[in-house]
Order: structure tokens, then sequence, then C-alpha cells
């Protein structure tokens, strides 16, 4: 407890001083937040992978290795399911990932920069551009063999490390730009999560299938009944992911189904809530004693226990719901899954023959200039046929800035890579390799990129 004295003209005696509590004193927009929490995330997304890479070749390689391949049980009676720590990870806990990637998607095709064709034109054709280059750039390497499972690794932009990139250009780029990558990466998870249900699922059992379609209906039930509590959801979406563990489908895509589930419309309307609001303050006012603490204060606490409750019906379940979890999400979960994921062993002597490897080469030569080529390309087509306008004070040569950006594929492409690489360690290690050379290439392109093209943006206001 901070138990300093207050010595403030202008801070009254009886205001608890808490310099790092401001949540009244800085208001910050949902996007403005995201933007905010992803940069953080990229941070220590880079901190994670380099503390991998140091366990990974160090001297503590093997306990890192026996730590993720440690057996984890869960079992109720006779029931059981039984995993390593890493498919934990990677099956359990990038649900969640998933999860926030769908309220953001739903977000985005509600209110966002894709609720309107004319602004959602430029970013769903650029992921597309995006997608479909780096695959056929990765697939001229590796046509055939075993090596052919791995071209979705370069389709998918990481959109924490490409905002935090951004965000160190703030002063030098416009906002529409940020809205513009943020839209883009967005869809381009979605295609990614897409290539995953329809190309990375090798046998589908068609019962556990059928049962995740009743759990999901189940949520559209709740939905439709006006179900603003998150508990039904969460237990109905706990079943629906064990269900599609069982079917053959990737686990993770209950996230993205729960998520399209979430009731994007609150219980009271804003007109209502102000009145409620004022009624309230006037009896707090009325309550408040100076000389009695709220902890003794009956009336006083009521009252404010009652606003509590009524911010949260005034917010949509989805806005709650992305707030609540973006933070684990950003702060926790995408970390873990680097720190397990990113630990590649690094063997010098054969780093002329990876670096000339296929996989390597397409990997690394589908994010880089697979991306650059796909999102450019198709976004200076869309503006020529004038079916698509650029963000607003955004230039062209900014455009194809984000598309270097887009370039690092770190999160999803290492995703991608352990579903097309499973049972090819090999192989694995050097897709790995490739994405991260190519996400700190295109990163460090990208910024170099902006900040010659850009010019300091004046301040608004």
């Amino acid at each position: 407890m901070n138990n300093a004295v207050n010595t403030d003209p202008n801070v009254k005696a009886d205001v608890y001083y808490a310099p790092w509590e401001k949540s009244f004193d800085k208001i910050l927009t949902p996007f403005e937040e995201f933007i905010h929490r992803q940069t953080t995330s990229g941070f220590l997304l880079i901190c994670m992978t380099v503390l991998a890479l140091v366990l990974a070749n160090g001297p503590l390689a093997a306990a890192y290795q026996h730590l993720l391949h440690t057996l984890i049980s869960v079992n109720i009676g006779g029931w059981g399911l039984e995993m390593t720590l890493h498919h934990w990870v990677n099956d359990g806990l990038m649900t969640l990932f998933f999860f926030v990637v769908g309220l953001e998607l739903k977000r985005e095709l509600l209110v966002g920069e894709l609720a309107t064709p004319r602004n959602a034109v430029l970013p769903i054709a650029a992921a597309a551009g995006g997608m479909v280059v780096p695959a056929l750039i990765y697939f001229a390497f590796n046509p055939q063999g075993d090596a052919a499972a791995g071209w979705g690794i370069p389709m998918a932009t990481d959109i924490a490390f490409a905002i935090g990139a951004l965000a160190l250009l703030a002063g030098r780029v416009p906002k529409a730009l940020v809205t513009f990558l943020v839209a883009l990466a967005i869809v381009d998870d979605l295609g990614a999560v897409m290539v995953i249900a329809i190309f990375y699922t090798d046998t589908i059992a068609l019962a556990p299938l059928a049962v995740t379609g009743g759990f999901f209906a189940m949520l559209l039930a709740f939905n439709l009944a006006g179900i603003r509590n998150f508990i039904p959801y969460f237990i109905v979406a706990v079943f629906m992911w064990y269900a599609l563990q069982q079917s053959g489908v990737h686990a993770t895509l209950a996230g993205i189904i729960g998520a399209f589930s979430v009731p994007a419309k609150p219980k009271y309307d804003p007109a209502r809530f102000s009145a409620h609001v004022k009624e309230l303050m006037r009896r707090f006012d009325a309550s408040h004693k100076p000389d009695k603490s709220i902890m003794t204060n009956v009336e006083l606490r009521a009252v404010v226990q009652t606003l509590e409750n009524g911010v949260h019906s005034v917010e949509a379940p989805l806005q709650r719901l992305e707030h609540i979890w973006h933070m684990p999400v950003a702060y926790l979960v995408i970390p873990i899954f680097a720190l397990a994921n990113a630990g590649i062993p690094l063997d010098f002597g054969s780093l002329g023959e990876t670096l000339t490897h296929p996989v390597m080469l397409g990997v690394s030569l589908g994010l880089i200039l697979g991306k650059f080529v796909g999102i450019t390309g198709v976004c200076w087509l869309v503006l020529k046929l004038d079916v698509a306008a650029l963000p607003k004070d955004t230039r062209f040569t900014q455009i194809a800035g984000v598309s270097l950006l887009a370039g690092i594929g770190f999160t999803m492409s290492i995703f991608v890579a352990q579903l097309g690489f499973g049972g090819h360690e090999d192989l694995l290690l050097t897709a790995k390799t490739g994405i991260l050379a190519a996400s700190l290439l295109a990163g460090v392109a990208g910024f170099i990129w902006l900040y010659v093209v850009s010019k300091p943006v004046k301040a608004e206001g």
C-alpha cells in the first residue's frame, strides 16, 4: 500500500493517491487499447523467442525438450485426456488465441473497417494476394513430397509483431494505415484458419463433428434467447472443443466458432443507462459521508455495486469478452506459445545447407517477397480499377511498406508448420528457421521503408 504523504495542494486529502491507477484519467478507445496491447505483446514475443533459442541451444536444452514432452492428463472417473505439454499449449491454450481472433473478426465485420463494403475491399483483396502469392512461391520450391505440405506456412501475418513494428513509427504514419494493417491481418488470420480447417485435417470422424454442430447450434440458441451470462457459453464451448478434438479437425477452431456465437448487442441501450447512472450518482452523493469509509457505508457500497452491474450490462458481451481476454492472450498465451515453439537447435556447421534448403527458401521468400508482391500488386490493381480507395492520408508507397511488415509470420506460421510437418522434425526445424529469419528481415525492411517514405504526422487539434 502506498502510504506516502500527499503534498500536492491541488489534490484533496481524502483522495487515495495511486499514480499507477489511471482508469479515470485516461480514456482509450477500444482500437487504441487494442494497439497498445499488441505492441506490448510484440515486445514479449521477442523476449520469449530469444529465451526459447537460449534454452534450446544451451546447457538446459535437454531439460527444455523433456519439459515440452511431459505427459499431462485430465481424468474424471473412467474418462481421461492425455497430451504432452507441447500439445496442451498448441491445441488447448491456443484455442483462447483463436477465440480472441474470432471476436476481433466479428467486431471488424460489424462495426470496423470490414463493415463498409468500399472500405473492406482493399484489406480483403490485399490479404487474399498476400496469401496466394506466398503459397505459390513456396510451392514452386517444394512441388512434391513431404515438403509440399508446408505451402500454408508463409500465408499468415503475425498481428502482434507487425503492429508492434508499425507502432514504433506512430509519429510518422497516419492512424488509417494502422487500421488498414489490422484489418488486413485479421482477414489474413481468417484465411489461415480456413486453410487449417480444410487442408490440414487428415481424417474426419463424422459423429464427433455432428456433435460439434449440435453444440454450436446450442450456442446460437443461447444468443437468440438473449442470454448474456458468459458461463453457459463457456461450458458448452469446452464440450465443443473436446468434440472437435475427437473429430480430427483441429480443436483450436472451437475458439473461432465460439466467438461468432457471442452476442454483439448489449442488454441496455445508452439512453436508459445514462438516466440510470444519473439517478445512481444522485443517491451516491446523498449517501456519501466524508468521515465514513465506504467499507462501513452500506448504502454507498450498494450504489457502487449497482453501477458496476449496469456498466457490464450496457457493454455488448462481444466487447466485454474481447476486453477481458485480450490481455491474458496477448501477455500470456502467445508468449507461452513462442516459448514452447521457437526453441530451434541451431547447427552452424550445417547453416549453409539449411539456408539453401527448398523449405527454407520457400518459407523465407514466400514471407518476404510473396507478401510484398501479393499485397502491393493486388492493391495496385484494385485501386487502378477504382473499386477501392486508399485509407485516409496514406500514400501507396506506405501500403508497400506495410506489405513488407506483413511478412512477419511468426505465431500463425509456426502453428501451421507444426501441423504440416508434425511427423518430420527436420523439415519442421528448417521451416521454423525460415520463419524466424524472414520475420526479422521483413520487420527491419518494412520499418526502414516506412521511415524513409513517411514524414512526421502533424498532431491533431
